[in-house]
């Protein structure tokens, strides 16, 4: 196959540096254009040095620029562009792909399209989608969760998303557990993306725990959502997010009453039959450990169980699995590629 012009929206974020850092190996999406309307014309190795070998003559361009290089033809985009604007941007360059003739596939990193319904997404993020015509063109869900994605477009669940889903789902796909699950998930500094805060600081963050927006956070009914899309079952999730001491990772523990007594091992076993077909979904035994996924698009589940309840844990890069790596599983299937390619790097471990 010929490669595929391939362009970055939102380019000098943390997640859009790991989309340069993953196409710089694909073998087919090859990059025509990263934008940064703030960095426009400023060399993308000065955002992110750690990338200067691969583009080290490579410019963040401004809207009309990436606009005059979408070719009349089939195109991947990435949107890393934030939440709330992410929207907006994606119609005007949807809109001007189709002036053009440019067959673009899009997906989608932001929150923007993961609701199907606009007053959903309004009362979670408190302002009015910002293009609610283009939003039956998306759909939303882990590659691991939908056969086939029916739209043209994708939107790819949120990083605790990811984590919270990759248990959820096959516990209520198999009638496993009731529907009222607990869980706890710890994450990185990256999750917080590169503006620095009061709380993402890192003397306040390092050797540091805290929980944050307990029983709160905008990925629970967003989970709730897609949990009752794929499974016919709404749960009832309390979660309680936390920030660690860490860059990269998440952390997550799920917790439910088992609908009848079932063994850990025979626990594993359903899990491991139910994610037999992931290539980077891998049930283990005892329990994961984040060194083991990070820098990479694995995600490593562990189970427990006393007879009455169980516990899943789930360890991911939330940059990678949670973020850019499952854009790019996404892209690939859109094109029809193997959903691993350019994806299958192992762990660093040693981060």
């Amino acid at each position: 196959m010929q490669s595929i012009p391939t362009f970055v929206l939102g380019g000098s974020g943390y997640v859009a540096g790991e989309l340069l850092r993953l196409l710089a190996v694909h073998p087919l999406f090859e990059l025509a254009g990263v934008l940064s309307e703030s960095r426009a014309g400023e060399p993308v190795a000065a955002t992110f040095p750690s990338l200067a070998a691969a583009y080290h003559e490579r410019r963040f361009v401004d809207r009309e620029s990436l606009f005059a290089a979408l070719p009349a033809g089939p195109a991947a985009l990435f949107s890393a562009a934030p939440h709330g604007a992410s929207a907006a941007l994606l119609a005007e360059v949807l809109e001007r792909a189709a002036q053009a003739g440019c067959e673009l596939r899009v997906v989608d990193v932001s929150a923007d399209f993961r609701f199907r319904d606009p007053s959903a997404y309004a009362a979670v993020y408190g302002s009015p989608h910002a293009a609610p015509e283009l939003l039956a063109q998306f759909s939303c869900a882990l590659p691991e969760h939908l056969a086939e994605a029916r739209t043209p477009h994708v939107a790819h669940p949120g990083c605790f998303a990811t984590a919270l889903l990759l248990a959820a789902v096959p516990l209520l796909r198999l009638a496993l557990c009731a529907e009222d699950l607990h869980a706890s998930g710890v994450t990185g500094s990256t999750g917080s993306g590169r503006a620095p805060t009061a709380t993402t600081h890192h003397p306040e963050r390092h050797a540091n725990l805290c929980a944050y927006k307990p029983l709160a956070h905008r990925h629970a009914p967003e989970v709730q959502q897609l949990c009752e899309q794929l499974t016919g079952r709404r749960p009832r999730l309390h979660f309680v997010p936390h920030s660690g001491p860490f860059a990269r990772g998440i952390h997550l523990t799920l917790q439910a009453p088992l609908r009848e007594p079932v063994a850990a091992d025979r626990l594993r076993e359903r899990l491991a039959d139910f994610y037999a077909g992931s290539e980077f979904v891998k049930v283990r035994d005892g329990t994961p450990r984040l060194k083991d996924v990070i820098g990479s698009n694995y995600a490593h589940l562990g189970v427990a169980s006393d007879g009455e309840a169980l516990a899943v844990f789930v360890v991911i890069d939330n940059l990678v699995k949670g973020a850019a790596g499952g854009a790019i599983q996404w892209m690939n299937r859109l094109f029809g590629l193997p959903e691993a390619s350019g994806l299958t790097a192992p762990a660093l471990a040693w981060a």
